[in-house]
């Protein structure tokens, strides 16, 4: 009979090796095999190795159609090895037939314990180019055990459904941190406690003395971008900065009407307007902007060291001066409901008035950012895009293939945000202002109002007006990525969709979007979230959404979370005193005696230090070292891909250059693939 080699890839990563015996059935359209031993004289299966293997079938199985990976403990114990059941990284496996061309079949799975895996040659297919019964079967049966492996559950009702586990102990291995990852990530963690522990911080639950006792708590891991915000918090320029390119540059929208129940006069402003204009005047000309926190009215409070908690719902008007002058605040309210009880503070005001305003507008930032721009939109959402990818996609789809990279880790790092950071008695319930219940009704809130607009990046800077506000880093890195990724996504659509009606055909591509529809929005319509796709031009779109926001968004407003909260005053967790109902109160003391409690500030720094630097193993924006795709065209399509967001990183890095304070958090070589911290 003829004889086939057999070449194997082994991942380089720790414990990718194995010493389980490995056989593989190789199945025809005349049959299959049984397991053909991959053996040979010494320890086969090493991490990082690539070896040749020939195997010799008792009969001809006709024209390949799949290979069985089977792996079982070895027949007699060895001195060396593990116990039985070790798992093994198959990166590929690549058959080659006697006197014909080599079929190389994608892998890049964990195998735990005793047990087979099914590979699929890896040209991508799409379920109505799968004529042979066998393969349509194993689509099948690939689906109906993933579904099975990843089920979806309620958290908490109102928000998204997520990935039934309640620890990260319990994942397999294909969706868990590497072990270098885990140990690096705890190792940050554990040197961060300590150190603060060890000044005495971690563990006191007064006041903080003095603004200069602040800085002990950033000293630890000090860099230049929070030294800056340290020196210019105070500043109204950089306070108006943040809502451009800070850790929540999402907010921001064209004023054209002044709220009815933000009553601003022309003698407020005026001083900061200048002769000549006037409020009504500045409205028309599209100079005025509005940040309003309205989600923030009535969401409950929490306790801590002991002591209620204060939050409020503010509103913040901004002027951008005539050609590239600084936006600049005009009017802070600090509620939804005007009156003598909630006056509007002005720059004019007394230094310590104006500056207890603007930091009550910072606190109300952190409770937004976290609850929802950062835990909803960057976390619960991405982690519903994997979770369908996982359970409605084989791993022949050429979705698949192009989603899985921006899945990597996702579930692992919500698992165990679920676990430590959003638990009872975990970071946000003993340390911010909300505590689980506020994030959760925010969330619920939120989730009642949030669309498809929002998270397409384009739609979004259109809806809030802000096409046009100068030195706007986010929409401006974020739009030509935004271009990078949605024309690599047309390539790659195009490739494989060769009409609309082949996207409508794909009832496998229709499962994967009505799920997210109905497991992450909840099947709300109004959310304008598509449950059908019905032209490639929509799946485009679709697609491209996903892949940004579960990479450039989420490096938008995570990675900066450090650098713009480790002074806390700038971006306080938790507010101790209630807001002021009236002006000319406000002093040093009672500045202080408003923010967080020691312990409390310190708990929320380390969480926001670990969540904002990647702990190794990373895999930025566009490096697919997993090449699931073997044909010539999407890989060629990768490569322009690269190209492209190469440029753009020399753009970006050429404009930083000149900036005060860089804007990082959208330089692709910076942006990881996938949601993973």
């Amino acid at each position: 009979m003829a004889k086939f080699r057999v070449r194997v890839s082994t991942g380089e990563a720790f414990g990718a090796g194995t010493w389980d015996k490995i056989s593989v059935s190789i199945v025809g359209t005349r049959g299959e095999t049984p397991p053909l031993p991959l053996d040979r004289l010494g320890k086969e299966f090493n991490a990082g190795a690539e070896e040749d293997f020939e195997v010799t079938p008792p009969e001809d199985v006709g024209r390949v159609l799949l290979v069985r990976v089977h792996k079982a403990p070895p027949a007699r114990s060895r001195p060396l090895a593990p116990s039985a059941g070790d798992a093994w990284f198959c990166r590929w496996l690549q058959l080659t037939p006697h006197g014909a061309a080599p079929l190389c079949f994608p892998c890049y799975q964990w195998l735990e314990g005793e047990r087979s895996l099914v590979l699929r040659e890896g040209t991508a297919k799409i379920s109505w180019e799968d004529h042979h019964p066998t393969l349509q079967q194993q689509r099948r049966e690939e689906l109906q055990a993933r579904r099975e492996t990843y089920r979806w559950k309620t958290y908490i009702p109102g928000w998204p459904r997520c990935l039934d586990e309640e620890t990260v102990k319990n994942l397999n291995l294909n969706i868990k941190y590497s072990v270098a990852k885990n140990t690096t990530f705890y190792l940050r963690g554990g040197s961060a406690l300590a150190e603060l522990k060890l000044k005495g911080l971690l563990d006191r639950k007064g006041l903080w003395k003095s603004l200069k006792e602040m800085r002990r708590v950033f000293n630890f891991r000090k860099t230049p971008a929070v030294e800056y915000v340290c020196e210019h918090w105070q500043e109204d320029a950089f306070f108006a900065y943040q809502f451009l390119n800070g850790l929540n540059p999402v907010l921001i929208r064209r004023c054209h009407h002044l709220p009815k129940n933000f009553p601003v006069t022309d003698a407020m402003v005026a001083p900061v307007l200048g002769p000549g204009t006037s409020l009504q005047a500045e409205l028309e000309k599209g100079s005025l902007f509005l940040v309003d926190y309205d989600l923030l009215a009535d969401v409950r409070t929490n306790v801590i060291n002991g002591r209620p908690q204060f939050s409020t719902a503010p509103m913040t008007l901004l002027y951008q001066r005539p050609g590239r002058g600084p936006l600049l605040p005009l009017a802070i309210q600090l509620s939804q409901t005007p009156g003598p009880n909630s006056p509007i503070f002005l720059p004019s005001d007394d230094k310590w008035d104006w500056l207890l305003a603007k930091t009550w507008v910072r606190n109300a930032e952190f409770s937004i950012h976290e609850a929802l721009t950062h835990l909803l939109q960057a976390h619960l959402v991405p982690e519903v895009f994997a979770l369908a990818t996982l359970r409605q996609l084989p791993h022949c789809h050429p979705l698949f293939k192009l989603l899985i990279p921006h899945t990597r880790y996702t579930l692992h790092i919500n698992t165990l945000a679920r676990e430590r950071l959003i638990a009872p008695g975990q970071v946000v319930d003993r340390s911010t202002g909300l505590g689980i219940g506020g994030f959760s009704e925010l969330i619920q809130k939120n989730m009642k109002q949030l669309n498809y607009s929002a998270l397409c990046l384009p739609d979004d800077i259109r809806a809030r007006g802000v096409e046009d506000i100068p030195d706007y880093y986010y929409r401006d890195d974020g739009m030509q990525i935004w271009g990078a990724v949605e024309r690599f996504v047309s390539e790659m659509i195009g490739i494989y969709y060769p009409s609309d009606e082949s996207v409508r055909d794909d009832s496998e591509l229709q499962a994967w979007v009505r799920e997210i529809f109905s497991e992450g929005f909840l099947g709300r319509e109004s959310s304008g979230l598509p449950s059908t796709l019905g032209t490639r031009e929509a799946l485009i779109q679709y697609v491209t959404m996903v892949i940004f926001n579960c990479s450039a968004k989420h490096s938008a407003v995570s990675a900066g979370q450090f650098d713009f909260a480790a002074w806390m005053p700038n971006l306080p967790p938790s507010m101790q005193l209630p807001p002021p109902t009236s002006k000319g109160q406000a002093r040093l003391e009672g500045f202080l005696a408003t923010l967080p409690p020691v312990n409390a500030t310190c708990d929320v720094v380390i969480a926001l230090w670990l969540l904002s630097k990647e702990p190794g193993d990373r895999r930025p924006l566009g490096t697919y070292p997993d090449e699931y795709f073997t044909e010539e065209a999407p890989r060629r399509s990768i490569a322009a891909f690269q190209s492209r967001l190469a440029e753009i990183s020399r753009d970006i890095q050429e404009r930083n250059h000149s900036l005060a304070l860089p804007y990082p958090y959208l330089d692709p070589p910076l942006i990881e693939n996938s949601v993973s911290i």
